[in-house]
């Protein structure tokens, strides 16, 4: 699938474990068809491309697929690690990784299980760098987002460094379900705003959500209806003169539906945010889930770029930032009432 990538799959600061590229065998299929298997996938790719010696082995693997199997693999690796978290390998940003993990395990999943697509394409603009910014729903892994990376870099062959919440790198769950360094190693950026400037600086094609963990949080009632924009991609794209491309997805709210958000439980247990839905029953006895979201058809429409100039104070940054929340609203309101893209 990326043959051309295979032979120099890593920069000199990594180990190289393999130069074949990753192809699925029965068992990966079966982990795509079955969800609790997604982690598997995710895991086994990177252990494929990297030495992980905290990684997850063949028994947890299997331990996964069965109800509550998961608690008796994370008990067993803690104890096979010592009683200790797993260390970090790698958390560098490599271009080479991104590509095989993007044509080799989001390629079938984008294309077979999202139905990706981008709409009203005349509207991506052909320089960089460009902020992206869409809006953010699901309560689940950031599918939405990853699918619009996805697509870009197919599309446009750009480079495409989304900007996470610091949970995606920081918390405790993701440590031990995905391998510590994952997120950066893909071109996540953390969503702290000296990170934010420091990408914009390297003029890097960043991805987006201002509406951050709210628009997840907001829950399965206000799926259609935006949040609060942050301000601070207002702020950096007149500062650095970048323009903003404005992009609506509609189908993320389907990733998995009929949640409510209950904030107290969440902060016990130490999370962005704990969806209470149907499906939670089955992320209870397979927490492998965590990464998985269900059928979609995710569509995103372009919209023409939103330029930022002669603001001058926090309060115009702040409007300006409403400004497009209202119009993108608007658009998205649009959108559902037409129902294009259906």
């Amino acid at each position: 699938m990326i043959h051309e990538h295979s032979q120099n799959l890593f920069n000199s600061e990594f180990k190289q474990k393999s130069v074949r590229e990753f192809n699925f065998s029965w068992f990966d299929w079966f982990c795509l068809w079955y969800p609790p298997g997604w982690l598997i996938l995710f895991n086994r790719h990177w252990q494929h491309y990297h030495d992980d010696p905290d990684g997850w082995n063949w028994l947890e693997y299997i331990l996964f697929l069965i109800p509550a199997g998961f608690y008796l693999a994370l008990l067993i690796r803690w104890l096979r690690l010592g009683c200790r978290i797993p260390s970090t390998q790698q958390n560098e940003f490599n271009p080479n990784y991104q590509t095989a993990f993007r044509e080799e395990i989001l390629q079938p999943i984008v294309k077979y299980y999202f139905h990706g697509e981008l709409k009203e394409i005349e509207n991506l603009p052909q320089h960089s760098p460009i902020i992206v910014a869409m809006n953010h729903a699901g309560m689940c892994f950031p599918w939405d987002i990853l699918t619009l990376g996805y697509l870009l870099s197919k599309k446009q062959g750009w480079v495409v460094y989304p900007l996470a919440g610091i949970d995606l790198f920081d918390n405790p769950w993701m440590t031990w379900w995905l391998p510590p360094g994952w997120s950066q190693v893909l071109g996540g950026i953390k969503a702290k705003y000296d990170d934010f400037e420091a990408a914009i600086q390297q003029r890097k094609i960043l991805l987006y959500a201002p509406e951050g963990l709210r628009g997840p949080g907001k829950g399965w009632g206000k799926r259609y209806q935006l949040e609060k924009f942050d301000i601070s991609f207002i702020q950096l794209s007149q500062r650095y003169k970048i323009p903003v491309l404005p992009v609506i997805c509609i189908g993320s709210e389907n990733l998995h539906p009929y949640t409510l958000n209950i904030s107290w439980l969440q902060k016990i247990f130490h999370l962005p945010f704990l969806p209470i839905s149907p499906l939670i029953p089955w992320f209870a006895l397979f927490p492998s889930m965590g990464v998985w979201a269900a059928k979609s058809q995710l569509r995103y429409f372009i919209q023409p770029l939103f330029e930022v100039d002669n603001v001058n104070n926090r309060g115009e940054f702040y409007q300006k930032a409403q400004d497009l929340r209202a119009e993108m609203q608007s658009q998205i309101n649009r959108l559902l009432s037409n129902k294009l893209g259906f």
